[in-house]
């Protein structure tokens, strides 16, 4: 069929997104380090935003509320038992070169991008435009959350060049989605993956990303990394709107 080359064709995009991190790779060390903060706390704000907005909002319309909820509750748990098995493996001496919340936003990532290939392989089977201005939106919304999910892995610990490469494997995800969406339309049902997506990102957001930004002592950049937070959620909310447009 002419539409499954369409959605290989807009997931592997998708998939070179991964690589708006390069942007960190040209950076000098010092200023990238006075950037990850920003990035931290952006991206915080995107996760908060994306799970309420999006994906909870999305799942609240084809699911009961109270199994939404549950689904939510449940991706959350799952997510604070992954990090608590991350952190006796990688951490359990105190000392911990590489943070466990950076394999975890790989993770929450790699699910995130792979309902997002669900989602353009399902907007395709639409029709051929609609699915070009789907992948567009979906590309527009990961190209500042892919530079965000590039400095907390830096932040995290990761090298620069593997921080990459973790990250456009993560992005691949989204080709699975959208092959899995094609093959499996009449029979898969993605809405459950929505709210147990959120429930992660609401963990890995408010667990370890706002604790970081809580460490910074200076007030005056506290205020602009609260900013930056806020940005991220008016981001999400507003691509929100340009998608409902």
């Amino acid at each position: 069929m002419e539409v499954i080359y369409w959605v290989l064709l807009a997931t592997l995009l998708d998939g070179l997104v991964a690589f708006a991190g390069a942007f960190g790779l040209a950076l000098k060390p010092k200023t990238l380090k006075k950037l990850l903060m920003f990035l931290v706390a952006f991206s915080a704000g995107a996760l908060i935003g994306g799970a309420f907005f999006h994906l909870i909002a999305e799942s609240l319309e084809g699911l009961p509320v109270d199994f939404a909820f549950l689904l939510v509750i449940a991706g959350f748990c799952l997510f604070f038992i992954m990090e608590r098995f991350l952190y006796w493996h990688h951490c359990h001496e105190g000392k911990c070169k590489v943070h466990p919340f950076t394999y975890l936003i790989l993770v929450g990532d790699g699910v995130h991008n792979f309902i997002d290939g669900l989602v353009i392989a399902a907007s395709f089977l639409v029709s051929i435009p609609f699915g070009i201005v789907t992948t567009f939106l979906i590309i527009a919304h990961e190209i500042p959350q892919e530079l965000g999910d590039f400095g907390i892995l830096v932040y995290g610990g990761m090298e620069k060049k593997k921080a990459l490469l973790y990250n456009f494997v993560s992005q691949l995800t989204c080709v699975v989605g959208g092959l899995a969406g094609v093959f499996l339309a009449m029979s898969f049902d993605p809405m459950p993956l929505l709210p147990f997506a959120a429930g992660g990102f609401i963990y890995i957001a408010m667990s370890d990303l706002v604790p970081e930004l809580h460490k910074e002592k200076d007030n005056q950049k506290a205020v602009k990394h609260f900013a930056l937070f806020l940005v991220g959620l008016a981001f999400m909310l507003a691509i929100k709107w340009v998608a409902g447009a």
